[in-house]
């Protein structure tokens, strides 16, 4: 799947808003604001249970990482989530 179409696919998801749990969060991380060179991946089963999160990272932008990208709409499809929710702002981790 090219990275277009993923970042398509997940942001059609997002944008379709809360419809309940379970619930996936995605939030990028990096060095800067401008460059997130991990994501991470949280899935709560329902409200108020503790999250189980996974990180991806790369040496690039994980945000155009086509492997990335790709291997998120898969965890996506795959976890049957209700929700999914994307934190567009990169955090700095220090």
């Amino acid at each position: 799947m090219n990275l277009d179409k993923s970042k398509k696919r997940i942001a059609k998801r997002v944008k379709s808003g809360f419809h309940g749990y379970p619930k996936l969060s995605l939030t990028y991380y990096g060095e800067t604001t401008a460059w997130a060179n991990e994501v991470e991946v949280s899935f709560t089963l329902e409200e108020g249970a503790d999250a189980q999160i996974q990180s991806f990272s790369s040496d690039g932008d994980a945000r155009s990482d086509e492997v990335i990208q790709t291997t998120l709409v898969k965890v996506i499809e795959r976890s049957n989530v209700k929700t999914v929710e994307e934190h567009t702002e990169v955090l700095v981790r220090r």
